[in-house]
């Protein structure tokens, strides 16, 4: 049998040296995607190698799988340009980490997150553009969840409790320390905006699911707040933007308070909640894809109001991107409505301010997310727009995060075993909890 101490090594060796090994054929662009796609479906069959001896519960298992995959996805739908290239190894550095922080034991995670999120903000600041001071507020978050990554692991409650929930908060963005993701979804190069959607959001639950128990009532009530103000301040900024990444960031802001509005109220995180928050990152990863299918053909800098009439002459683009919009507005069959409904049907709500707030969301996400797609793939045709539908790659990496969405919506239960949650909430929190 093997050696569970061994485990979270291997899985974070995979990918990691196979970042180191795609060095030898940096001069070659074409090699060194194909290498990173291969590298990171052998993470991907590792993990299904080891995933039974790692954690106990589905739920943890599933971000195991989930992690490869959507890194394999973001790197086969980008183009093979020298200019990605860092972005790709970076790629499979980062779900070195990821696999590794999420089956380590705690100490150790916590390290790897302190050195995550410093490469993360030194990222940033070599992307830092003078015109947007923004990014200033991105690179200081990160670098604060990193300092409060450390102050965890060394300190003791209830200092290591607040620093713990503050580095969640700083991953799986809360309002008002969401600046380094809607930085890290603006300005990081390549494909790695689509992969850190769904890999900060992931770590931060990871370490959120052992801290929300502990943490006293007073901060859960400011976090009950501060779910629902973040939630409509998500909504009115994503309203505002007329850039696609900035209005995804904020969008997915807005629900991504929902999640942590209901993780407040309930004081633990059910199975539900764990669904609706894959199915949100998986799907803004999606869109993030799609919007760098556009990227592709006409630059980085394109501004989305001079694009249109892609639905004639892109037919695949429009039929995928406008599934990918539906789920994203939180409509059936999708993951992120079955989440969000079993999140309502399990917990005991009595705020009509709050329900109120989410159908606010709700509406506001419908305009701004049907706007996108009303302004990208209809309209006029423009002679002097060179028009191509999905490349095999882009078409493949598309479907992968369709059909995991699809795949949350419909059958949660039978293909990711996810529980009914109990009244115990020792309980609830034993079944979506991973080893430690």
């Amino acid at each position: 049998m093997t050696d569970i101490a061994l485990i979270p090594l291997l899985l974070a060796a995979v990918p990691i040296i196979g970042a180191i090994l795609g060095l030898t054929v940096w001069s070659q662009p074409d090699k060194l995607k194909t290498w990173s796609v291969i590298v990171s479906g052998l993470s991907l069959l590792v993990v299904i190698g080891v995933s039974g001896h790692v954690t106990e519960s589905t739920e943890g298992q599933l971000f195991l799988y989930l992690l490869p995959l959507t890194a394999g996805a973001s790197l086969l739908g980008g183009p093979a340009h020298q200019e990605r290239r860092l972005s790709w190894l970076l790629t499979l550095l980062f779900l070195g980490f990821g696999l590794g922080i999420l089956t380590s034991q705690q100490i150790v995670g916590q390290i790897a997150v302190v050195v995550l999120l410093g490469l993360i903000t030194f990222l940033l600041y070599w992307h830092h553009n003078p015109l947007w001071p923004r990014s200033w507020w991105g690179i200081c978050v990160y670098g604060l969840g990193a300092f409060c990554a450390g102050l965890a692991a060394i300190a003791s409650p209830p200092v290591s409790t607040m620093a713990s929930l503050l580095t969640c908060a700083i991953l799986l963005p809360f309002l008002p320390f969401h600046q380094g993701y809607v930085s890290a979804l603006t300005r990081l190069p390549g494909n790695l905006p689509a992969f850190i959607v769904l890999l900060l959001p992931v770590i931060g639950l990871h370490s959120l699911i052992t801290v929300i128990p502990t943490v006293p009532d007073v901060a859960i009530s400011t976090m009950t707040v501060l779910a629902l103000v973040g939630a409509l301040y998500g909504s009115i900024k994503a309203l505002a933007q007329s850039r696609v990444r900035l209005l995804l960031a904020y969008g997915s802001l807005s629900f991504f308070s929902i999640f942590w509005w209901f993780v407040a109220i309930s004081h633990t995180i059910t199975p539900q909640a764990v669904v609706f928050l894959a199915a949100l990152a998986l799907v803004t990863s999606g869109l993030l894809m799609s919007w760098q299918v556009v990227r592709t053909r006409y630059g980085d800098d394109v501004d989305p109001e001079a694009i249109s009439g892609l639905v004639r002459r892109m037919p695949q683009f429009a039929v995928l991107f406008s599934l990918l919009a539906l789920a994203a507005m939180g409509l059936p069959p999708f993951g992120v409505f079955t989440g969000f409904i079993g999140m309502l049907l399990t917990t005991a709500l009595t705020s009509s301010v709050a329900l109120l707030v989410m159908m606010i969301v709700w509406l506001a996400a419908s305009w701004y997310i049907l706007d996108m797609v009303q302004r990208l793939l209809f309209g006029r045709e423009r002679s002097d727009l060179r028009y191509e539908d999905l490349r095999r790659s882009e078409l493949a990496s598309l479907l992968v995060v369709l059909l995991i969405v699809i795949a949350l919506g419909i059958a949660p239960t039978s293909l990711f075993g996810i529980t009914q949650p109990t009244p115990n909430a020792g309980v609830v929190k034993e079944s979506v909890s991973w080893n430690r």
